[in-house]
């Protein structure tokens, strides 16, 4: 059963570009873009292409967040919930897939917007779908994990191979303890089913500069020599700072075709 989500955290302060854009150059660098932050901590003659292939210019992150804002002629609405595909609504627009956590603290579009919550009496796994006015749906999605019931396992299976209009998931890592057993299930899985994905490393201000780069570094390596689907860039977001949220925001414009034409900054 679908039960209302009692209240709504405020947002931080800079959830808002335009206050981001007041900071001084180099936190607004390291906000807007933490892998930069972390590349003057590398050996001389590390190869750091794979720390900016993404780099937009202000003008897409703006437009970005444009998207992000419901308003009357741009409404964010939730559609419906399904336990199993046969009950997902059938949606034309590009969707992205996400972990639970994702659409609260990273993908949440505006200060108004809430998710279902769930009832703990019936612990049902559900998807839940959201239009992005006419640009994109937003498919949030428990995580995948290897005590998963097998009927949610069926279900998440069945919408990975069956939703053509999927363009990426989102794959959430810990930024403090990196790849864990059911990540490598989720990545597994991903690559047998020949979806592309981005990993996004998250609680990254909970995490020492030395063991974050570490943890960066060993993720790279890894989807360099183990994954084909995976996107070669990370993705660094914190909930607490709001720290690569506006990149990752731009990143789900561009893939759902909402910013064909990305300049680099």
């Amino acid at each position: 059963m679908l039960l209302p989500r009692a209240g709504c955290r405020t947002p931080p302060p800079l959830a808002a570009l335009a206050q981001v854009l007041r900071l001084e150059q180099g936190r607004r660098t390291g906000l807007l873009f933490p892998l930069q932050k972390l590349e003057r901590y590398l050996a001389p003659g590390t190869d750091t292409a794979r720390f900016r292939l993404f780099q937009p210019a202000l003008p897409a992150l703006q437009r970005a967040e444009a998207l992000f804002k419901s308003g009357r002629d741009h409404p964010i609405d939730y559609v419906s919930s399904a336990v199993r595909m046969a009950h997902a609504p059938l949606l034309s627009l590009p969707e992205v897939r996400y972990p639970r956590s994702a659409a609260g603290n990273f993908l949440k579009p505006s200060p108004s917007f809430t998710l279902p919550t769930y009832s703990p009496q019936g612990h049902t796994k559900k998807m839940n779908f959201f239009k992005v006015g006419k640009c994109f749906t937003l498919v949030d999605m428990p995580g995948y994990g290897y005590r998963a019931p097998q009927d949610f396992v069926e279900m998440v299976e069945a919408y990975l191979q069956e939703r053509h209009n999927l363009k990426r998931t989102f794959m959430l890592v810990d930024g403090v303890v990196g790849l864990q057993k059911t990540d490598h299930i989720a990545v597994e899985m991903l690559e047998e089913f020949g979806i592309p994905y981005v990993i996004v490393l998250t609680k990254i201000d909970r995490a020492s500069r030395g063991l974050l780069l570490k943890n960066v570094l060993e993720i790279q390596e890894y989807v360099k020599e183990k994954t084909q689907g995976c996107f070669p860039q990370l993705f660094l977001v914190s909930s607490l700072e709001f720290s690569g949220v506006h990149l990752l925001r731009c990143f789900v414009a561009h893939v759902t075709g909402n910013l064909p034409m990305v300049e680099a900054s």
